[in-house]
């Protein structure tokens, strides 16, 4: 049995994945700083490459067949 995982996946999970880390970074640094400028700053640079990076990352896994058990 062959399992593939498809790229439109990855982009939407990665996406979905970003959308909860961008609020969770925004409340961080604006919690610590309390300038919304900051925070709105912060989190849109530090989006920019992780969602580059999380996206290969789950691409490498994705070709991976460690942890995996054909049923």
């Amino acid at each position: 049995m062959t399992r593939t995982v498809s790229r439109r996946r990855s982009i939407v999970k990665a996406i979905t994945y970003r959308v909860i880390i961008m609020c969770l970074d925004f409340a961080t640094i604006y919690i610590f700083t309390h300038t919304v400028r900051v925070a709105l700053g912060f989190m849109i640079a530090s989006n920019v490459y992780t969602s580059i990076a999380y996206f290969f990352h789950e691409r490498a896994w994705s070709r991976s067949m460690w942890g995996i058990d054909e049923i």
